[in-house]
C-alpha cells in the first residue's frame, strides 16, 4: 500500500489539468503508476483519487462483500460507482480530472491534494482549509478508535 504524506495546493489549468505533486510521483516509485481512479467522496466534498493497484484492492473489497442478487448491495454499488473516472498521468505528471467532478465539489482553480492511507483526497483550498477542529476534539477521537488496539491484541 501507498501511504501519501503530505498536503499540496495545486493549481488547475485551462484544461482541467492538475500536476501531481512530485512527492507523491516519489511516494509510488517502487510502484510506479500511471492509471488512476477518481471518484466522489461518500462524506465529504472532496474527490478520492486511487493508484490503480489500490483501486484494485477496494474492488476486491467489494466484491468479497456484495452480492449482485441482493438488491440493497446493487443500489450502494451503483451509488458507490457513480461518476467515478479512469486517469492517466501524462508525460508532464499531469492528470486531467473531469470538469463534471470537479464541479461536484466546487473546485475553481486551486485545489489541495492531501495524502491518506492508500489515496489522495482532492478537495477546494477553502474547504480544506476548514478541517481539523481543536487539538482536544482530534485526541478525544484518537482515543475512542484507537484507544482499546492494544489492550485488544495483548501488546
Amino acid at each position: 500500500m501507498t501511504n501519501f504524506i503530505g498536503d499540496f495546493t495545486c493549481k488547475i489549468d485551462d484544461k482541467g489539468r492538475v500536476l501531481l505533486p512530485s512527492a507523491f510521483i516519489r511516494q509510488m516509485a517502487g510502484a510506479m503508476q500511471e492509471r488512476f481512479v477518481i471518484k466522489k467522496d461518500l462524506f465529504d466534498a472532496c474527490l478520492l483519487l486511487y493508484p490503480m493497484n489500490e483501486w484494485d484492492k477496494q474492488s476486491k473489497e467489494l466484491q468479497k462483500n456484495t452480492s449482485p442478487f441482493n438488491r440493497e448491495h446493487n443500489t450502494f454499488l451503483r451509488g458507490y460507482l457513480k461518476g467515478i473516472a479512469e486517469l492517466v498521468l501524462d508525460a508532464s505528471n499531469r492528470v486531467l480530472i473531469p470538469k463534471r467532478l470537479l464541479d461536484e465539489i466546487g473546485a475553481d482553480r486551486e485545489i489541495v491534494m492531501t495524502g491518506q492511507l492508500g489515496r489522495i483526497e482532492v478537495w477546494t483550498k477553502a474547504d480544506y482549509d476548514k478541517i481539523g477542529g481543536d487539538e482536544e476534539s482530534i485526541a478525544t477521537l484518537a482515543e475512542k478508535i484507537m484507544g482499546h488496539i492494544n489492550n485488544e491484541t495483548g501488546e
